[in-house]
This record gives structure tokens, sequence and C-alpha cells, in this order.
């Protein structure tokens, strides 16, 4: 469950993330209805609740993307991310 402080097991959700295919610090999977969270893909300024910068090297977090029984569920937005 994603805390209030938009944390899930005292990580910040937000930053820059990288997406791998083994090891991730999280399983997610992609949803269009009825998130844990909603995520802006960003260029910059990844310091808000939701804002990811997709990033080859030097990631806050890693995620892995599954079909089942992610770690959480994340809907991608264009607006209004967070919790």
């Amino acid at each position: 469950m994603i805390n209030t402080d938009c944390t899930f097991n005292g990580v910040k959700l937000y930053g820059k993330v990288q997406i791998v295919d083994n090891f991730a610090d999280f399983k997610i999977q992609i949803v269009d209805a009825f998130p844990d969270i909603k995520v802006q893909k960003v260029d910059a300024f990844p310091d808000e609740c939701g804002k990811w910068q997709i990033v080859d090297n030097f990631a806050d977090f890693t995620v892995e993307i599954v079909d089942n029984f992610g770690d959480f569920k994340v809907q991608f937005v264009d607006v209004f991310p967070g919790i």
C-alpha cells in the first residue's frame, strides 16, 4: 500500500526511474483505471508525487512492468499525477 506521503516501503515514488527486466526495486502493473498512483512522465524536475523521469542510469529506484501481482498499480497520465 502506498503511504499518504507518497512512499512505498520507505522509497519516495517520484524522481528518476529506470525500467528494468529483472531485480527491480518494485514490480508495477500498468492499468487504465483504479490505479494506486497516477504517474506523469517528465523530462526534468521530477520533484513531486507521481512525477517520474525515465532514465537509463543513476535512478532513484527501478521498476519492472508485470502483467499481474505487481507491488502497486500505475496509470500514466498527462496531468494531475499523484495518489
